[in-house]
């Protein structure tokens, strides 16, 4: 399926959505019963960006497949490249909030945790993951700008003065900016916005002349664009296969991997400390990318609750369909695989971190010590 099919999907998402809902099949745990109750799906971005597409799309699904059919709302809390959001969660507990409230978290929460950003007051170890979504991203540039690319040699790029929309150095941003300046590439980045989308916009405002979006937000924001000649993909940051190596985005398979467009380019390497820093944070936040949790002090039944739901909702003939159409063809797990997957979220060698503290001291002036 193209792009453009998995676009056209997803304008049809709300409709299949609405017409396909059931009452989920699964057993859940007994006691936890949340008739007439309301569940915050608490996301730390605006409503514009690829995790606010991704909690929108579970949301009713959600709803529907857990006892007692609660009404389930995303309620977004944006700021500080999203540890204002996690930070709340943070204070969150179970016993007061009786499985009512739950976090979407995303590469951008997981980045500050591991680089041990200052303003970090959250323990991933004291959250319960019930869902882990794997995702991807596409960078992509003007008609004019893309011209300049030969083949996927992305030297013609090296004399041109970007302006790019950015949450921050330390978020899932820093993917991006690392890459970009692999290729040879001058970016000079707009701290502050808070959402994807928000950069996305920065773009089709012409105040910005590149810009990356994860899976969700490209299906739905950017391929419109694309179809009307106003934006052109430039790569994607690619997918790890079985054995751990970057391959293309099964997503996006017409659009070249980071590693395709530098193996293409002589000023980027793919060996060496630059890449395999690059790798270790990649696989850190888009494998990992989104996951949701219930705050410290989750009682077994709580989780196990949450976990039938959301297997229920996943086992559900449409669920492909609906999901290809809206995240894109990633793995949606949960029990001891989102147990695995939040272990690679928020885990990266000393190496990595250590080469990528130095780089955002260096390039941003961003001192983490």
């Amino acid at each position: 399926m193209t792009v453009t099919q998995a676009a056209r999907r997803a304008a049809m998402g709300a409709a299949v959505i609405a017409a396909s809902l059931t009452t989920a099949s699964a057993t859940y745990a007994e006691g936890l019963d949340l008739s007439g109750k309301t569940v915050e799906f608490v996301i730390p971005f605006s409503e514009s960006g690829g995790s606010a597409k991704w909690a929108n799309f579970y949301a009713p699904l959600l709803s529907e497949a857990l006892p007692g059919n609660p009404t389930v709302v995303v309620k977004y809390m944006p700021g500080a490249g999203s540890t204002k959001g996690a930070n709340w969660f943070q204070k969150q507990t179970f016993e007061e909030t009786q499985g009512t409230v739950i976090f979407g978290s995303s590469g951008s929460t997981q980045f500050p945790y591991l680089l041990g950003d200052p303003r970090v007051r959250y323990e991933y170890g004291d959250w319960n993951v019930v869902l882990a979504s794997g995702t991807g991203g596409v960078a992509f540039l003007p008609p004019e700008i893309a011209k300049k690319m030969n083949g996927l040699d992305a030297s013609g790029l090296a004399g041109i003065n970007f302006i790019w929309g950015s949450q921050g150095a330390t978020r899932l941003d820093l993917v991006p900016l690392l890459a970009w300046q692999m290729l040879g590439m001058s970016v000079e980045p707009i701290f502050g916005i808070k959402g994807r989308g928000d950069g996305r916009l920065m773009f089709e405002r012409g105040e910005a002349n590149i810009d990356y979006q994860t899976s969700a937000a490209y299906l739905k924001g950017v391929v419109p664009l694309v179809e009307s000649g106003q934006a052109v993909p430039m790569m994607s940051w690619g997918a790890l296969d079985d054995d751990g190596n970057i391959v293309r985005d099964p997503t996006f398979p017409d659009i070249p991997s980071f590693k395709e467009v530098c193996e293409a380019t002589p000023a980027c390497k793919t060996e060496g400390e630059a890449w395999d820093a690059w790798k270790a944070f990649f696989t850190a936040g888009f494998p990992a990318q989104k996951m949701v949790f219930l705050p410290k002090g989750a009682t077994e039944e709580a989780m196990e609750t949450y976990t039938a739901a959301f297997d229920a909702i996943i086992a559900r003939p449409d669920f492909p369909k609906m999901s290809e159409a809206t995240l894109g063809v990633y793995p949606q797990v949960t029990g001891k695989k989102a147990d695995r997957t939040l272990k690679l979220g928020t885990v990266v060698n000393a190496e990595a971190k250590a080469y990528v503290v130095k780089w955002l001291e260096d390039t941003y002036g961003v001192t983490l010590k």
